[in-house]
């Protein structure tokens, strides 16, 4: 069981760049690991270090500027091959939201799968939460998933987005797809016995 999905309140981290996909989030050559933990260590490693392993100083999570569990990406998050370390490194690293205008269907599964809420709003909602960044890295943003809704608290204004109700359901109650099964035992079981 994971830790229950509720509402969050966060500074956010901004990578404000289009088409990033998954191979640009953990690249191939990490992916000989079978256990989750670690991949978070080389969450856009290729533009994170540089060839001698180095931090490149200008990258947005070697910056200490920038804080949170909340990743601001630009449109167009996880395309590219459907590999779940993607999600796994997101989550492994701390974020628990990302926020785009569009994902690719299978890495938006894969970040629910991984208790990462993926939030799509609107083009200019994005574009007015990257300047509101940009203007004071402090800026929070609140996702609450119970309403659906997500804030930009440095101007108040707000959006609904759209949610599976299973996973919105495991989401709240910390449950993956299994553990849910498990937490219907007792009626799988009833409706066994009346058939």
């Amino acid at each position: 069981m994971k830790e229950k999905f509720t509402t969050i309140c966060s500074t956010c981290v901004p990578l404000p760049m289009e088409n990033v996909d998954t191979d640009q989030i953990i690249p191939a050559r990490f992916l000989k690991a079978t256990s989750r933990e670690g991949f978070g260590d080389n969450l856009f490693r290729d533009w994170r270090y540089d060839k001698d392993g180095n931090p490149v100083k200008d990258f947005v999570l070697n910056d200490p500027t920038y804080s949170g569990c909340i990743l601001v990406a630009g449109k167009n998050f996880g395309s590219g091959s459907s590999r779940e370390h993607a999600a796994w490194a997101i989550a492994d690293y701390g974020f628990r939201v990302v926020v785009s205008s569009f994902f690719a269907d299978i890495h938006k599964n894969n970040e629910l799968n991984n208790f990462v809420l993926p939030v799509v709003v609107s083009e200019p909602f994005l574009a007015e939460l990257f300047d509101s960044i940009a203007a004071d890295p402090k800026t929070k943003v609140t996702v609450d998933l119970p309403s659906q809704t997500i804030t930009n608290l440095a101007n108040g204004k707000s959006e609904k987005f759209d949610i599976n109700p299973y996973k919105k359901q495991c989401l709240s109650e910390g449950l993956d797809d299994i553990e849910y099964l498990l937490s219907k035992k007792a009626d799988i079981e009833a409706w066994e016995a009346r058939r």
